[in-house]
């Protein structure tokens, strides 16, 4: 901003002193005639011609750049932001953040080029204004105070723009939230046939959003009209005063020219000061719906300890949500299956597992290796410990960089053959990177839920926990998937929350979950025979 302000206000005093050099030019080389004052009055054309163009061009170019690295530096950190998770009461949909992320990172960054264009604006005026007061001080007192008064003006309409702006961005960003929500939605709704009724809701959140931004259009008009306006009231006084001035004998012919040819250029910069305001707005606008995101409070305040590696995982006396001083522990190195009978319990068990639900958010402790999560870093947890949910995301991408984002896994083979994901692999001539479309559109439901389940088994943590990782396969493949992911994951703690008789079959042993609390501990066989419930609930 520094290198670029300098630049742009040389750009200002040359283009400033380019009709000062006309006047003087009339004044003096004029009277002489001799070619060697035209000479040297081209030549210091030629000079100010040459250094408005060098300086606007590299001063623009360091603006531009600082403005684009900017941005993008805004932008990795609202996604950074987006990505941890905050207090409840933040209420910040997906789709906001993105705008946020992407519209709003961009328009904030815009300040870098606004507040160089703005001083170097005010370069002209002063060097304007000091050359005319040398002239005559009438002239010079002329254009101060009629700046003032323009910029006064256009100050107070700017607080209408900066109103009607925030509103606008408001209305967009519900409006994209409105539409990711839908898109994730696409497929359920197609199912009962509410893509009409969803259409409807947010075509009426999209208009809201379309009415504000004419309404913006128009208060930017008038601004714009006003501006524009009192620039050219203020040009032609100038001229006319000039005028006057000359015909009664107080300046010259030289400096009328002179005062002419300011009075037309600082239209340009005035025209700048008026612009200036909005893009000021909208760049605080933005700037604020950032900070919602920056400044979001996190869930929890990690702590940063780091769990011991080969550990297990203890649960004690939980309470949240369908928990109810839920108590179990999964020794190192055990297979162990959790049979819930409430879908919702499933979930908040997940949550607290996965660290979506913050230890101040429930009661009781969870320990990893014998450590509170409380007392561990969130990436230490995760890195430790890795919860894979039952509707995990496809990216686009290949096979092959759904399995390992990172693209540092040693165990991309055993995992796809784990997971039973062969079949997919072989299908396609390009095996592994078989390219895979947004969402997984090109796969079925039974191919993007193993998949899934081989992005987990190819992290190889330390702990895994899998929730209904199998719900879209047949019971065959079911069946082969239970036995594989027992034989590679042997020494390793791994949890899986089903109601799947052959993953249940395959665990060491299996923890009944129902109404909130542990009813039963045993294996998978003894229940059947032993528990009537149990039969009922996980018997196909």
């Amino acid at each position: 901003m520094a290198g670029g302000t300098a630049l742009m206000g040389l750009y200002q005093a040359g283009e400033t002193a380019f009709p000062i050099a006309l006047g003087l030019i009339v004044e003096h080389t004029m009277q002489d005639r001799s070619l060697t004052a035209l000479g040297l009055s081209v030549g210091a054309l030629a000079v100010i011609i040459t250094t408005v163009s060098l300086s606007w061009r590299f001063g623009m170019r360091i603006l531009q750049k600082a403005n684009t690295t900017e941005a993008h530096r805004w932008r990795v950190q609202v996604a950074a932001c987006g990505l941890q998770p905050v207090a409840r009461d933040v209420d910040l949909k997906s789709g906001e953040v993105l705008t946020i992320a992407t519209e709003d990172a961009d328009q904030t960054a815009d300040i870098i080029e606004v507040v160089p264009l703005l001083v170097s604006s005010l370069v002209a005026v002063v060097v304007a204004a000091v050359a005319l007061g040398l002239a005559d001080l009438r002239l010079g007192l002329l254009v101060i105070v009629g700046t003032v008064a323009i910029l006064s003006i256009l100050a107070v309409m700017s607080k209408r723009i900066g109103a009607s702006t925030r509103e606008q961005q408001a209305r967009v960003a519900r409006a994209g939230a409105k539409v990711a929500d839908l898109i994730i939605g696409l497929r359920p709704l197609h199912g009962f046939g509410g893509n009409h009724a969803a259409f409807a809701s947010y075509r009426k959140v999209s208009t809201d959003a379309k009415q504000q931004a004419i309404t913006v259009a128009r208060v930017n008009g008038t601004y714009a009209g006003t501006a524009l306006a009192l620039s050219a009231v203020l040009a032609a006084a100038v001229s006319l005063t000039a005028g006057w001035l000359a015909f009664g004998g107080h300046i010259t012919i030289g400096e009328l020219v002179m005062a002419v040819g300011l009075a037309q250029f600082i239209m340009e910069p005035l025209k700048l000061f008026s612009e200036m305001p909005k893009y000021v707005m909208i760049a605080r606008a933005s700037a604020e719906r950032m900070s919602l995101v920056l400044s979001a409070p996190p869930a929890s305040t990690p702590g940063p300890k780091r769990p011991t590696a080969g550990g297990g995982l203890d649960v004690d006396c939980v309470r949240y949500g369908a928990l109810r001083k839920l108590k179990f522990e999964v020794s190192p190195g055990e297979f162990v299956a959790i049979a819930v009978y409430q879908p919702r319990a499933a979930a908040d068990l997940a949550a607290i597992l996965s660290v979506n639900a913050a230890p101040p958010a429930y009661e009781g402790v969870v320990r990893v290796s014998g450590q509170p999560i409380a007392e561990l870093s969130i990436e230490a947890v995760r890195e430790h410990m890795l919860v894979n949910p039952y509707d995990g995301e496809i990216f686009a991408g290949t096979l092959r960089t759904n399995i390992d984002p990172s693209g540092t896994s040693s165990m991309i083979p055993e995992a796809v053959e784990a997971s039973m994901l062969t079949d997919v692999v072989s299908l396609h001539r390009d095996g592994l990177d078989y390219a895979v479309r947004d969402r997984g559109a090109n796969l079925s439901g039974g191919q993007r839920q193993r998949l899934s389940l081989a992005r987990a088994l190819a992290a190889d943590s330390d702990v895994l926990v899998l929730h209904d990782p199998t719900t879209a396969v047949d019971a065959v493949t079911e069946q082969l998937i239970a036995r594989n992911v027992a034989r590679l994951r042997r020494g390793r703690t791994t949890v899986v929350i089903t109601s799947s008789p052959a993953l249940l079959d395959a665990a060491d042993r299996v923890l009944v979950l129902d109404d909130g609390v542990i009813t039963a501990d045993d294996t998978h066989r003894n229940l059947l025979a032993s528990d009537e419930a149990y039969c009922l609930a996980v018997a196909r």
